[in-house]
């Protein structure tokens, strides 16, 4: 070993998040048998099959993307949780592996937790970085939800891409189209209910529960509400204009700041201020006593059935 090569092969290891390649390693004049002595000695680790780290710990999530793009080789795209996570989602579920998109006709297959998947179309959006390209927030946010099953988990990751990321439905549409029919039912479900004006994973639970309670008439999603005179009022999540009764769905977790959950009560008092009675109710409420939100509604409603106010749906 030359103190020329150990150079390049140190230079190559801190352009690469400490990470080399089999062929990187042979390329710069080392064996096969140098690799098995500092694995053996602990100095290097193995990351995935021909990827080694030139430390022994734990490796970081950055680590683990740049080791499964050496891998997967330089057309691949990280997708799936992964790539949300590195756009700095927070409705993830637990992710372990990083997906990859590769070329139909790549012959590459999963290793360790580098999940592989051939695609006919990769994504002509995909973000470039210094060592991996990742897919655009549409396309992650489909690949995710296509293996999801779970109904509350789709409506987090989807209304927080549309919400929080400003990611356009109709973008999400396009992804769902271009995957057919390969598992896109629940997302297809969810997105028809952000289409409704769903802003949020517990406002679409809280109409799913509401829909076709008797008691209740007509309830109006995220209308526009104003005073007689033509002033604007806040939107609350779900009104029945029959009864001046306002249905709110709470939580710190889904607005971006105190001064964000701040505005959103601020909101909540003017309607009371003008006659509207609002009805707060949690994430995990809504989630775990599904008949006890229905039967609360419907007793307000019940009670405040005709009550007049000033406050008028603002139609078109």
């Amino acid at each position: 070993m030359t103190s020329d090569s150990s150079a390049v092969l140190d230079e190559l290891a801190h352009r690469q998040q400490q990470l080399v390649t089999r062929a990187q390693v042979l390329a710069a004049g080392h064996t096969d048998m140098m690799i098995y002595r500092r694995i053996q000695t602990g100095r290097w680790q193995r990351a995935l099959a021909g990827v080694y780290c030139v430390h022994g710990g734990t490796l970081t999530d950055e680590q683990r993307r740049v080791a499964a793009a050496l891998y997967a080789g330089p057309d691949a795209q990280i997708t799936g949780p992964c790539a949300l996570s590195w756009y700095g989602f927070r409705a993830l579920p637990p992710a372990p592996e990083v997906h990859l998109l590769v070329p139909h006709a790549t012959r590459c297959r999963s290793n360790g937790f580098a999940v592989v998947k051939r695609a006919l179309t990769l994504d002509r959006r995909a973000r470039h970085t210094d060592h991996y390209r990742v897919v655009s927030p549409a396309r992650a946010v489909v690949d995710t939800c296509r293996e999801l099953r779970e109904l509350r988990t789709v409506r987090a990751v989807m209304a927080e891409a549309v919400q929080r990321f400003r990611v356009p439905p109709k973008r999400l549409d396009d992804e769902i189209r271009r995957a057919a029919r390969s598992r896109t039912a629940v997302a297809r479900r969810v997105l028809a209910e952000i289409a409704g004006g769903a802003r949020s994973a517990p406002e679409a639970q809280a109409r799913a529960l509401l829909a076709g309670v008797p008691q209740l008439g007509t309830v109006l999603w995220n209308p526009r509400l104003a005073l007689a005179d033509g002033t604007p009022l806040p939107t609350p999540d779900g009104y029945l204009p029959g009864a001046a009764l306002a249905i709110e769905v709470d939580s710190r977790e889904f607005h971006l700041s105190p001064e964000d959950w701040a505005r959103s009560l601020e909101r909540h008092n003017v309607l009371g201020r003008h006659g509207v009675q609002v009805l707060h109710f949690t994430p995990s409420f809504v989630e775990g006593q599904p008949n006890e939100v229905r039967r609360i509604v419907a007793e307000a409603a019940t009670l405040r059935r005709g009550f007049r106010t000033s406050v008028r749906v603002v139609r078109g």
